[in-house]
């Protein structure tokens, strides 16, 4: 009986996905735009004097567009950038399975700088929108939760395919445990450095926009990951 041929793509190779197509593309910029027009009206007029028709106007669609892409007039002030979310879960996903778990969210993380600078001034108008509306906090938090979540299952992913690979049949940075006694798709440290890295993005955020001109982020976000991986050491003096 023949000998079947490993694939010439060991099971631990990471391929990168094709990149979103045309449509897709122009739902996220719908669904951007509709957000954005939304808080700049809200944090301007106040959310209860905001209406679908208004947003819709303003983002150059019909209100029944609108509803394609939220469930709810509320919906649309705590958006979460769907298209971020998924290329930092997806740059977890492809990281090496050897390397440190807080080096693998910092830098699919870092990746994303940028467009977290470009978002300084939408941030700024959102949490005064949420300052004026409380019960907007909710729903952003029911949006953080989720976004955590997704992000603790792609951490969960990339733990999976390294221990399925079984370089030196250790987890990495496990301590030498064997990777099959140590709980990973569905255990607590996924969900835990999900729940970390996001603490960390919104603290170096709240910093360096609490610090204008003195800082910058890259900086602000760096020292944060150097401060979690030293085990968050009692500061000198």
């Amino acid at each position: 009986m023949p000998t079947k041929k490993p694939s010439a793509s060991g099971p631990s190779e990471r391929k990168k996905p094709s990149s979103p197509g045309l449509r897709e593309r122009k739902k996220r910029a719908t669904r951007n735009a509709l957000a954005e027009a939304a808080v700049r009206l809200a944090a301007e007029h106040g959310v209860e004097n905001v209406t679908v028709e208004a947003i819709s106007e303003a983002a150059g669609v019909s209100p029944r567009t609108f509803f394609n892409y939220f469930p709810s007039h509320d919906d649309a002030f705590v958006l979460i950038d769907e298209a971020v979310g998924e290329r930092i879960r997806e740059s977890v996903r492809l990281a090496p399975a050897g390397r440190p778990p807080l080096d693998v969210v910092r830098d699919a993380l870092t990746e994303e700088l940028g467009g977290f600078e470009r978002r300084k001034e939408f941030w700024a108008l959102q949490a005064k929108v949420f300052q004026r509306s409380p019960h907007l906090i909710q729903r952003g938090l029911q949006a953080q939760v989720a976004d955590q979540r997704a992000l603790a299952a792609a951490i969960a992913d990339w733990l999976d395919t390294g221990t399925e690979s079984g370089s030196a049949g250790a987890a990495p940075d496990s301590g030498g445990a064997p990777a099959s006694s140590r709980p990973v798709g569905d255990g607590l440290f996924p969900q835990l450095l999900a729940a970390i890295a996001q603490t960390a993005v919104r603290v170096a955020i709240e910093h360096w926009c609490d610090h204008p001109g003195e800082v910058e982020l890259a900086d602000t976000f760096q020292e944060v990951f150097v401060q979690l991986a030293h085990g968050l050491p009692r500061p000198p003096g």
